[in-house]
């Protein structure tokens, strides 16, 4: 539980996927970076450390502030990323990538080739993680999850009781979460492995605050790597919003003199995550981050050109100069809490 030995663990686990092309890219990452600072944008040669990859872009909860979850059941539109292109991009990267996220809206466990996806990662020696409701795993599930050698698991569990659980995971069942992640820590144990490291998350919001040491407590018991209190993103919080806690420890938002809401964390003009990342949505696009769920500034398409074209195509090298003069114009970053 102590966030230290979790970094420990996780640190440790790392080790095993680092050469020294990737530890010589990520240092030409954070030096690109700081000139760009100073004002020297030069961005050439050079690769994310880490991708998310949207494993699936539907959900099987109705979350009322994730764009997926408020969507009308309906099968257009659904679709899971493609394995042959997830190899492709993992075989243009792999050389310097450390990390790969599987995960960005939608629940990863919709896709039937997740296993095959991690598979695939760990054969290319690169960190696996990915993120769930955890409605969707099974017992015998449970035990693939341990044997596929997932580096990192994050369950979400926003409750301590099903009422305030449901409160936002609409359509979910706390006991469904909890029993998926008692039976994962039972293979662990069984077959003797570290991994995945277990971290559960829980989203603050009014409806869950008071639930905070009984989390604690929940957690504790259940033996998990690591517990998240995590701040809640808001798309309406201008005014208020009826999910938004009053502990101001794990609000985004703080009140404004006018009786407004504005994000409390100050906003530089520049963005590590610019640098560092990507994300792929399921239909091959590469996004500048997470925040971007509607795919507005798409830097180009892996279906039709290379990772690294993309990434360094005009329209990526266009929006990374405008973050630096003014963060504030793109809609996206209103809820980032980067710097």
């Amino acid at each position: 539980m102590c966030h230290f030995f979790f970094t420990v663990k996780r640190l440790a686990i790392s080790y095993n996927y680092l050469s020294i092309r990737k530890i010589i890219n990520l240092n030409r990452l954070i030096l690109s970076h700081f000139f760009s600072i100073i004002g020297f944008n030069r961005f050439q040669q050079k690769f994310p450390y880490f991708i998310s990859i949207e494993t699936a872009n539907y959900c099987n909860l109705h979350c009322p502030e994730c764009p997926v979850g408020l969507k009308k059941d309906s099968e257009a539109g659904k679709a899971t990323f493609d394995y042959d292109l997830y190899k492709k991009i993992i075989d243009e990267l792999k050389s310097t990538l450390l990390h790969v996220i599987l995960y960005f809206q939608g629940e990863p466990f919709l896709n039937n080739q997740l296993f095959d996806f991690i598979e695939y990662a760990h054969k290319s020696k690169i960190y696996t993680s990915t993120s769930t409701n955890a409605q969707l795993i099974t017992k015998e599930k449970a035990k693939k999850i341990v044997l596929s050698g997932l580096d990192k698991l994050i369950i979400s569990v926003d409750g301590t009781t099903q009422e305030a659980y449901q409160s936002y995971r609409v359509g979910g069942k706390l006991q469904k979460a909890l029993d998926s992640i008692e039976e994962i820590v039972r293979w662990k144990d069984v077959l003797k492995s570290a991994t995945p490291l277990l971290e559960v998350q829980f989203l603050v919001l009014k409806t869950n605050e008071h639930q905070l040491v009984e989390m604690k407590q929940l957690a504790k018991s259940f033996k998990v790597d690591r517990l998240t209190f995590k701040t809640a993103q808001l798309y309406e919080f201008k005014n208020g919003n009826d999910l938004m806690p009053t502990k101001a420890k794990y609000a985004r938002y703080k009140r404004h003199a006018n009786g407004t809401f504005v994000i409390k964390n100050a906003q530089p003009n520049k963005c590590w995550r610019l640098w560092s990342g990507a994300v792929i949505n399921v239909h091959g696009e590469v996004l500048p981050c997470c925040f971007d769920k509607t795919s507005e500034y798409s830097f180009g398409n892996t279906n039709e050109n290379s990772f690294y074209f993309c990434w360094h195509s005009k329209k990526a090298t266009d929006f990374r100069e405008k973050i630096h003069q003014n963060r504030k114009q793109f809609k996206i970053c209103m809820n980032c809490t980067s710097k």
